[in-house]
């Protein structure tokens, strides 16, 4: 006679019935990840389209008006033209360079025309002669409240620059015949409008000016500028 004991009997009923396993929500965690996107999207572009709608309403009320950055004065200290130091180097009656020294000091007007503040970035205006650079005049950044003029005063210092071969000859022919030495000044000046503490992107002048200065007298003899293509 074989007898079973209780452990037996109950191991054997338990095998009668399924084992359960644990169900986990993976369908319902991929829906709430697929409806916290479509919330972060919709409330992005609600951004978006705020942001526009107040810079639409700020261009409408501001007006921004492009600033005015222009040449307004130029003072000679001097501006010297000197012969090469072995002219035996060169054909006779040819120089085959010449030393050009210069020192003015240029006066800058910024005009902010608008109802609200403008953010100027460096600028390097270069000063050239016959299309060669000779020296840069640097304006620093700053910014200017509304409806304002302000003035800004720079210097030009250029040591013995050697001008070579073609250019040497109408240098001299310019400082000792025509007693004019032209100097070209260009540049781009960069500007932003603030409002509400926010910049606008950046708008752009340009300044391009010419100016004659008499090596005799050591004066301007005259200044023609054009910002923007527009004679001023």
């Amino acid at each position: 006679m074989t007898t079973r004991s209780n452990g037996d009997h109950h191991g054997n009923a338990a095998s009668w019935y399924p084992q359960r396993r644990p169900h986990y929500g993976y369908g319902g965690g991929s829906a709430s990840f697929r409806g916290c996107c479509c919330c972060l999207f919709l409330l992005l572009t609600f951004l978006a389209l705020l942001a526009l709608a107040v810079a639409l309403v700020v261009v409408l009320v501001v007006k921004p008006r492009k600033p005015q950055f222009d040449l307004n004065q130029v003072s000679v200290q001097y501006l010297l033209v000197a012969p090469p130091t072995s002219p035996a180097a060169a054909p006779a009656g040819v120089p085959g360079a010449a030393y050009l020294s210069l020192n003015i000091t240029l006066l800058f007007t910024a005009v902010n025309p608008n109802k609200v503040g403008i953010r100027y970035g460096a600028t390097a205006f270069d000063v050239m002669y016959h299309g060669v650079p000779l020296g840069v005049a640097a304006v620093p950044g700053f910014e200017q409240p509304a409806h304002s003029t302000r003035l800004l005063q720079t210097r030009v210092i250029v040591d013995r620059f050697n001008v070579l071969q073609a250019d040497a000859q109408d240098l001299v022919r310019d400082a000792a015949i025509r007693d004019s030495v032209e100097l070209r000044i260009t540049g781009d000046v960069g500007a932003k409008i603030l409002v509400l503490g926010f910049s606008s992107p950046k708008v752009q002048v340009s300044v391009d000016c010419v100016i004659a200065i008499s090596p005799r007298s050591q004066s301007l003899k005259y200044k023609q500028c054009g910002v923007d293509g527009l004679s001023v």
